[in-house]
């Protein structure tokens, strides 16, 4: 299943794990069966933390991942290869112990989640999206026993996957969650358990509020920054439209690189300054005072600052034909590495 120069990447990461881990296989006779039952075994193979077991779970072919004597609730229905081999890799050394790269408080977010969210989302192995949101809510499952999460590969699935016009696609609980690329901070946001309006209190007046998370955003609290002034970002997140973005090759300085990646750099290069950074929240209404303008978050928070940039970015063109907004996702895709598995053997239009 894997090639040697795959298995050596592999081999590295197998020995950052940090504790035992069980596959729990459940698997049949049919080809997509026979080649699960090769990776799955191939992996444990590499490493004498990993274990095999047969088991009976709502989708076959699947396989869950967990640790001795508990289920972490990940489950991958299909065979994560493609774009979702990284996911899995993710998942097994998360599983095994090793510490999620998040921050505190959204970690903190997590943990406080009190009901049980069984969330399933829908993909295709050669969505560059999927990924995103795949790992995002793994790494939930992974920090709160309330919460499991189950990948499933629709071009595996079908009948199941019939409805299913545009990957990601998210349920939660067996209803409709989101689509498309979603952080975790876009999925707690989703669910109410963005940032407290608490954890903004006592913020001093800013000298300057950026108010968008893109690249404009982080230019201007870059230079802000530079010149000492108190500066501060609030974004959903950092990257904006970016982050939605596959290969990018019109980037000056850059030869190539992709959305996430640029999102990633434009992240750590603020924070290579003194900016205040608040992701996970949204402006909603702005008031002139004497000193400035008070910016009032969606979660009830208010801010000051004596000068405001207003960098909110652009959205997707669109054609303008009618029912193009209401069948966005379902049925009108845009992405077709991302959605183009699920429409195999259906009559299809391409505008472009």
């Amino acid at each position: 299943m894997l090639d040697q120069e795959l298995k050596k990447q592999l081999s590295q990461f197998l020995d950052l794990m940090e504790g035992d881990v069980v596959f729990k296989v459940s698997a049949g006779s049919d080809d997509h069966s026979q080649k699960l039952n090769d990776l799955v075994n191939e992996v444990a193979e590499m490493s004498p933390r990993i274990t095999v077991e047969k088991a009976e779970l709502k989708r076959t072919p699947s396989f869950s991942v967990n640790r001795p004597g508990e289920d972490t609730g990940i489950t991958f229905a299909g065979v994560p290869l493609g774009h979702e081999f990284n996911s899995f890799v993710l998942a097994l050394l998360q599983v095994s112990g090793r510490a999620p790269k998040e921050e505190q408080s959204v970690i903190d977010q997590i943990k406080s989640i009190n009901e049980p969210l069984n969330f399933e989302t829908f993909v295709s192995l050669t969505c560059q999206k999927c990924p995103d949101v795949v790992q995002a809510i793994n790494l939930m499952s992974v920090i709160n026993p309330n919460i499991t999460h189950t990948m499933i590969d629709g071009a595996v699935f079908k009948e199941e996957s019939e409805d299913i016009m545009a990957v990601p696609s998210i349920f939660l609980n067996g209803e409709q969650f989101g689509s498309g690329r979603m952080t975790v901070t876009d999925i707690l946001s989703e669910l109410g358990q963005g940032p407290d309006a608490s954890e903004f209190e006592g913020k001093e007046t800013y000298d300057v509020l950026v108010i968008g998370g893109g690249p404009a955003s982080a230019s201007s609290a870059i230079y802000a920054a530079r010149k000492g002034l108190r500066t501060g970002i609030v974004a959903d997140r950092i990257g904006g439209q970016v982050n939605d973005t596959a290969d990018i090759e019109n980037y000056i300085g850059v030869t190539k690189t992709n959305g996430p990646a640029l999102s990633s750099n434009l992240e750590q290069h603020i924070n290579d300054y003194n900016v205040d950074v608040m992701k996970g929240v949204r402006a909603e209404a702005l008031r002139k005072t004497d000193e400035g303008t008070e910016i009032v978050l969606n979660n009830g928070a208010t801010l000051q600052t004596k000068s405001l940039i207003i960098a909110t970015g652009a959205r997707w063109r669109q054609l303008g034909v009618p029912g193009e907004q209401e069948f966005a996702n379902k049925g009108v895709a845009y992405c077709p590495h991302c959605d183009g598995p699920l429409f195999e053997g259906k009559d299809v239009a391409v505008v472009g």
